[in-house]
């Protein structure tokens, strides 16, 4: 077997599994925390900015930083899931720290609105390459057996860092003000994170390779041609494109909650302390139970639950655009967190079970340029609709297109676990 890139283990000394890796991976869960954090101090106070700090009204032009920042994570996907099969996985990710690094002052000192779109352009390809390489070296690690259980360690702990930032910064600027105070805090993650990649994280591109020589299916492990892989994840295989629309739609109806649920909460008289809850408590909710979805994928397989979970978060969109006090808003949170608890991670060991070792990164990347595509078309849409037929109109749409993919994943795919049993 060649050595990998980036890598000087030997193919005797690797071994597949979450106990005979568990040092790495769980280095790799505090990393992916950190990722997650840079999102999360965004989600609570950054349309209170653009309404307070810099006047904006439309709902277009205040969802912009959404759109900004799906666009470019999206198109970085691709390349950090290519990029990582040709150059191995370290190199990708400590890449992905260093394009991460000015996001916080960028937020702290913006003079204009246009300087805000800057930081989540930076902040969209740094997430790109540093959350794919983390689920990608996540997978590589774990093995056929456990990819379920890896999954929801990895989503629970980016998505949990995500509620709890989000919490942190709402709690700061209502006590400190909406700038530059809570984006300290993005100072601390981007530095921790950076550190860690470099000094301790290891190349794991190694174990996919002696995964794929495990396997006995007659299937090629050389790399196919990008469009060969991107045709077959996005519209040829049935699982692969069902994968991927569905993903594409729960993030469209995160993109949309991103942007507009701070601004339904304000309209409703939440104070920006229960609004930094709320903003909390979805992603908290969401990170928290794919402890249990994940490895419950493995044990009664992905479909299922991805159905069940695209209608869910359907069900708790409803209830927020019904709401008008925080126990139904928070309701509503709970169910949407849990409805992507059970997509999210079952999404990914779904692409792992269909997907050869060889090109699985590949893969990934596609499925995540059309899975956070979905920030930019549900920020977009949203914005639109809800400056032209009202905010309420714009949820309900979401609301529907969430079910409609279940309803899509219901007809058009099947089991995947079983491939990977």
């Amino acid at each position: 077997m060649d050595t990998l890139p980036g890598s000087k283990t030997l193919p005797h000394e690797i071994r597949l599994g979450l106990r005979a890796n568990l040092a790495q991976f769980s280095l790799l869960v505090v990393v992916n925390a950190f990722v997650g954090a840079m999102v999360g101090m965004e989600r609570s106070i950054l349309p209170a900015i653009a309404e307070r700090e810099f006047h904006l009204a439309a709902h277009t032009a205040i969802l912009a930083f959404i759109v900004v920042f799906g666009v470019s994570k999206a198109l970085t996907n691709y390349l950090a899931g290519r990029y990582a099969d040709v150059y191995g996985r370290k190199t990708i990710l400590v890449a992905g720290w260093l394009i991460a690094t000015p996001v916080p002052f960028l937020l702290m000192w913006a003079p204009s609105w246009n300087w805000v779109l800057l930081a989540n352009l930076f902040l969209g390809i740094s997430q790109g390459l540093t959350w794919s390489t983390t689920v990608i070296m996540k997978i590589d690690l774990a093995g056929p057996r456990n990819r379920g259980l890896a999954m929801g360690l990895n989503e629970f702990a980016g998505y949990f860092a995500v509620g709890a930032a989000a919490l942190a910064t709402g709690w700061v600027s209502a006590r400190y003000g909406l700038r530059p105070q809570p984006f300290y805090l993005g100072v601390v993650f981007v530095l921790a994170g950076l550190l860690l990649s470099v000094l301790a994280v290891r190349e794991t591109q190694a174990h996919a390779r002696h995964e794929a020589s495990l396997q006995q299916t007659g299937e090629t492990s050389e790399l196919p041609s990008p469009r060969t892989v991107f045709g077959q994840t996005s519209w040829h295989d049935r699982n692969l494109s069902s994968i991927s629309q569905a993903g594409l739609v729960n993030n469209l109806n995160d993109g949309m909650a991103w942007g507009l649920f701070p601004l339904v909460f304000a309209a409703a008289g939440m104070s920006l302390t229960q609004i930094g809850w709320l903003a909390a408590i979805y992603p908290a909710v969401w990170g928290v139970c794919q402890l249990a979805t994940g490895i419950l994928s493995d044990r009664i397989g992905r479909k299922g639950l991805i159905v069940a979970g695209m209608w869910l978060q359907a069900a708790g969109i409803a209830l927020t655009t019904v709401g008008t006090r925080f126990s139904g808003f928070l309701v509503g949170a709970v169910l949407l967190g849990i409805g992507t608890a059970m997509v999210y991670p079952t999404l990914l060991a779904a692409i792992g079970d269909v997907a050869h070792p060889g090109w699985r990164a590949s893969a990934v990347g596609v499925y995540r340029l059309w899975r956070d595509l979905g920030y930019a078309i549900g920020a977009l849409l949203s914005g639109v609709v809800a400056d032209l037929f009202g905010v309420a109109s714009a949820m309900w749409l979401v609301a529907g297109l969430t079910f409609l993919s279940g309803a899509i994943a219901a007809v058009r795919m099947r089991e995947t676990r079983a491939k990977s049993a």
